[in-house]
């Protein structure tokens, strides 16, 4: 769909999840709309979320669920963002499901489920345990039929456009049709598309972390690309790991979905105990920071050798596992495990960023014409630990909020400016160098910044950090482009901004956790997180 000249578009969403789609049909009944994903519009990590969406949809639950929020993130949720969440929640839900979106019912109703830190049941679900991807397939193919929005595939966005003191576009790039293919003729060349209005919604960045949930798009470039270009960024120190991802040698680290334990599974160490009473008196229902250190500190022997955890299942016989969680049942054949029968060895993994680009509760950055929503933005809505399941309800909810700001704000189309050259491809061994890279920085953010950090661990990571990106910035200054070496720059500076603020935060609060702090210091830290591109951390009440 590109053109040789530059292309003009009264708004460009970069991202195709839930919070791009919500805001890319809201944008459209008011202007043309241009959708950029880096891969298929299918890949997404809405596709990947099993869990559910956690909503009140009858009134006398929604104060619960504004409760369970707050209560969930530790005395850091933005208390509005929370109420406009668990409010609107319900009209938007409702709305998906007039535009096509087919969650399970029992006897005609929705079918709701309970899961971690959830004062009751108000989880739905589509199709078991493949909620986003109904999701995600539901709004696409919505927004595929109008004719105002129009879809760049295999398209990353490269940097944000800056004119007179704002965000007037963004250059992207063509990439191959998939990582590891021998590079066309015209992958790397780049096209600059000028916008009232540029959203980010490019999702989280798991992939900074070695062992994560989350799929290979998850590079947090977005995220990048708003803090190179001067927005700031919060909480980026709160990273959530999922307490039970498949831990089973040659295996991905797959999720096992909180509904599992939300159905009854139990937690047992190699010594076939329950230990969860131990650490919280909600047991396996604790709210997810909890369980996961709990599943870590169990898993570690006398002399720091692993040791295994389980998920335990072999109980639960009032209902039928293989159709309550098909994809998790299916995947597990493939390892020749069975929920029923087996214990499901465990471990945590990255799951999901509280933090993101900083915004308000319309999705405005602190860059004029730059908006987030998503994953990628931090409205402060989860706090220090996201309540299970509230992050599709957060799409849908602040994805039209932020397009309706778009809209509000009204600014006026920006001129196209002349493309930008193409950069020239990476040599084989130049690749292979950028992987072997990315692979360093994961590998020192999962020792160094991961679910139990220190002083020691956090600079560690830094320093590796610092190496890393070096050995990438010098192929850029050399002119080089792939998909990967931009991937890995975005991995950087995001770790940057994970271990600054980390090791700025000296307490432990949430998804946070340091042992050489263990404990809350609400007098200094009661505060939320911002950082720059200048690496300067600041705490602010909000």
């Amino acid at each position: 769909m590109f053109m040789a000249k530059p292309l003009e578009v009264d708004y460009l969403v970069i991202g195709a999840g839930v919070a791009g789609l919500r805001a890319a049909v809201e944008l459209a009944r008011h202007g043309d709309v241009l959708v950029v994903t880096k891969e298929s519009v299918a890949e997404s990590n809405t596709h990947y979320a099993q869990g559910g969406i956690a909503v009140a949809m009858e009134g006398e639950d929604i104060a619960l669920h504004l409760e369970d929020t707050i209560a969930a993130g530790d005395g850091l949720v933005n208390s509005a963002a929370a109420e406009a969440l668990v409010n609107e929640g319900p009209v938007r839900v409702a709305e998906l499901i007039e535009w096509g979106a087919r969650f399970d019912e029992a006897d005609g109703k929705l079918l709701r489920s309970r899961e971690a830190a959830h004062s009751l049941a108000r989880i739905l679900h589509a199709n078991g345990d493949a909620t986003g991807a109904e999701i995600a397939r539901s709004l696409a193919a919505f927004a595929q039929v109008h004719k105002r929005i129009r879809f760049a595939e295999w398209t990353p966005a490269v940097e944000l456009v800056l004119t007179d003191g704002r965000v007037a576009g963004a250059d992207l790039a063509l990439a191959s049709s998939s990582v590891g293919t021998e590079a066309s003729s015209e992958e790397g060349k780049r096209y600059r598309v000028a916008a009232r209005a540029v959203l980010v919604a490019t999702g989280g960045a798991g992939q900074v972390y070695s062992d994560t949930t989350n799929p290979a798009v998850a590079t947090g470039d977005g995220i990048a690309l708003a803090l190179e270009a001067g927005a700031d960024l919060a909480d980026m120190e709160f990273y959530q790991f999922h307490p039970t991802a498949l831990w089973l040698k040659g295996a991905p680290r797959f999720l096992i979905s909180e509904a599992v334990r939300g159905e009854g599974a139990w937690l047992r160490n190699d010594r076939g105990e329950r230990f969860m009473e131990r650490y919280h008196p909600l047991l396996e229902l604790a709210p997810r920071d909890v369980v996961a250190r709990a599943i870590a500190h169990e898993g570690i022997g006398e002399h720091g050798e692993p040791r295994a955890v389980y998920l335990d299942m072999r109980h639960v016989r009032e209902i039928d596992l293989a159709k309550r969680f098909p994809g998790i049942s299916s995947f597990l054949a493939e390892h020749k495990l069975d929920l029923g029968r087996d214990l499901i060895p465990v471990r945590p993994a990255a799951h999901y960023l509280m933090g993101g680009v900083r915004t308000d509760l319309a999705g405005r950055t602190t860059l004029k014409g730059l908006y987030a929503a998503g994953e990628a933005a931090c409205t402060g809505v989860h706090g220090a630990n996201r309540l299970a399941s509230n992050s599709l309800l957060e799409g849908l909810v602040f994805g039209a909020r932020a397009a309706l700001a778009m809209l509000e704000d009204n600014l006026p189309q920006p001129r196209a400016e002349a493309t930008p050259a193409a950069a020239k491809a990476c040599a084989p061994q130049e690749a292979a160098h950028v992987e072997e890279t990315i692979a360093a920085l994961q590998s020192a953010m999962w020792a160094g910044a991961g679910l139990l950090r220190d002083e020691r661990s956090l600079k560690a990571g830094l320093e590796v950090q610092r190496a890393c990106e070096a050995t990438l910035a010098e192929l850029e200054q050399q002119g080089k482009w792939s998909r990967r070496l931009a991937e890995g720059r975005s991995l950087c500076r995001v770790s940057r901004a994970i271990l600054l603020s980390a090791l700025k935060r000296t307490e432990s609060r949430g998804a946070h956790f340091r042992n050489d702090y263990p404990k809350h210091d609400d007098e200094r830290f009661l505060k939320h997180s911002a950082v720059a591109c200048d690496g300067v951390v600041r705490f602010e009440e909000w």
